[in-house]
């Protein structure tokens, strides 16, 4: 577990992606101002403690409860009749639903201030009662199962079994601004094996398609922070063509990369396994590898595995490149540089950050990555498409619900928070939370 002081940074950037034939959900982000030094110092050590711990302990996979704090994206949802509203992360790195319970502790600050689920105001609440816990570097979530019907973006999903936290510890939870975590990964990597919200969709029938996608805006000035998009794609957020590749290891959503090159530098060579994580900020690799592309940038070391750049080197700096399918995807130095501010003073950060994971080269495109491809994770085919996302999101008419036109001709629904929200914008993104256990993934639970 890497320990990491005040200079350790994280950065984060914009992202996009989206979906067809579908419902659309918006995404909005808990900032609405430019990031400081402050506010990313504790997200290289978040990263570190995260994978470390998933790939070091074969029975349990904790999580560093400041990684809560790089949850930067959420969006609403509904649980019980009527519908008990609920601010979540979208985390495709963790396959369970839960919120606060309304029988936590009073001494659970954390449940206090936040929106609490309330199963005797619900009439389709069913009782479940076993008993769940999702460890953490210091500490575990706990509470319990019930079932009930989750509404998504106005679809109603009977019989969705969450977990009800009754206890969450530390101090992380107490500044979240959302309320809880929706999983969005295999049912592999689910707590108690519990059916995750998007598999129970798709067997009910209520999606046209088995598909999701992500569309992160990175347009800092605008209201939105982006759109989860349920059951299709639509192609007005992204150009160019869809570049798919299998899923190699259900689990996380896990791929082959053919080739890194910066410059005339070539890291990953011979290929090397890579995870599509819209719960990472960055693009995390091999510390050699990332070593490299440092090297070819001009960046110097900080500690912890991240770097700094000339701010004024950006408009000449080498591009990046990621090749799979027989595809380049591109990355420029402005779209792999971060800008934070420190006492009023730019500081950039190259989006890259070393991490060395025994016994895996395995590297991890976050936000840096899926927030220039729009990404669409396609749950019955076992795979992942890419495609370029559009700069700028389409206007909408409506500020609440809008309908608009997919490549099929059939509608996507979409829903918004109120216009309180229409201040907040897009900084950060999605942040994943690891189960406590995986038993049927023997290479996760490898060291």
């Amino acid at each position: 577990m890497i320990r990491i002081g005040f200079w350790c940074l994280l950065l984060t950037i914009l992202s996009t992606c989206r979906a067809n034939n579908g419902t659309r959900i918006p995404l909005y982000s808990v900032h609405d101002g430019e990031r400081t030094f402050r506010d990313v110092q504790t997200s290289v050590k978040v990263i570190g403690q995260r994978w470390l711990n998933v790939f070091h302990q074969p029975e349990v996979h904790p999580e560093a409860l400041e990684n809560y704090l790089d949850a930067q994206y959420y969006g609403p949802i509904e649980l019980g009749t009527p519908g008990q509203p609920f601010k979540v992360v979208f985390d495709t790195g963790s396959a369970n639903l839960w919120v606060p319970s309304q029988k936590c502790s009073w001494f659970d600050i954390a449940c206090l201030l936040h929106n609490k689920y309330d199963s005797e105001k619900s009439t389709t609440y069913e009782a479940n009662g076993t008993k769940f816990a999702i460890r953490y570097g210091t500490g575990s979530l706990e509470g319990f199962l019930s079932t009930d019907t989750l509404t998504l973006a106005g679809i109603k999903v009977p019989n969705q079994t969450f977990g009800e936290a009754t206890s969450q510890p530390g101090i992380v939870f107490v500044m979240a601004k959302f309320d809880g975590i929706l999983g969005m990964g295999f049912r592999n990597i689910s707590v108690g094996n519990v059916e995750p919200v998007f598999d129970n969709m798709v067997r009910q029938g209520l999606l046209e398609s088995p598909i999701f996608a992500f569309y992160f805006n990175r347009n800092t000035s605008d209201k939105a922070g982006g759109d989860l998009f349920l059951g299709g794609i639509d192609d007005r957020f992204f150009t160019g063509p869809i570049t798919y590749t299998p899923v190699t290891r259900e689990g996380y959503w896990e791929f082959r990369v053919d080739k890194i090159t910066v410059a005339e530098t070539e890291v990953c060579t011979g290929g090397c396994n890579a995870i599509a994580d819209t719960g990472t900020s960055l693009i995390v690799g091999p510390y050699v590898g990332v070593r490299k592309i440092a090297a070819a940038v001009n960046a110097k070391a900080l500690p912890g595995g991240t770097f700094l750049v000339p701010c004024d080197s950006i408009p000449t700096l080498p591009n990046v490149t990621i090749t799979f399918e027989g595809r380049d995807f591109v990355l420029t130095g402005k779209e792999y540089v971060i800008k934070v501010t420190q006492f009023g003073h730019d500081i950039c950060l190259l989006g890259f950050m070393g991490l060395d994971i025994p016994g895996h080269e395995l590297w991890i495109l976050g936000d840096i990555f899926l927030g220039k491809y729009f990404t669409i994770f396609d749950l019955g085919n076992k795979r992942l498409g890419f495609a370029e996302a559009v700069k700028t999101p389409p206007e909408e008419k409506n500020e609440y619900s809008t309908t608009t036109k997919t490549t099929t001709g059939s509608s996507t629904r979409r829903t918004t928070l109120p216009p309180s929200h229409a201040n907040l914008r897009t900084v950060l993104p999605l942040i994943p939370l690891f189960p406590a256990r995986c038993d049927n993934c023997p290479h996760l639970n490898a060291v």
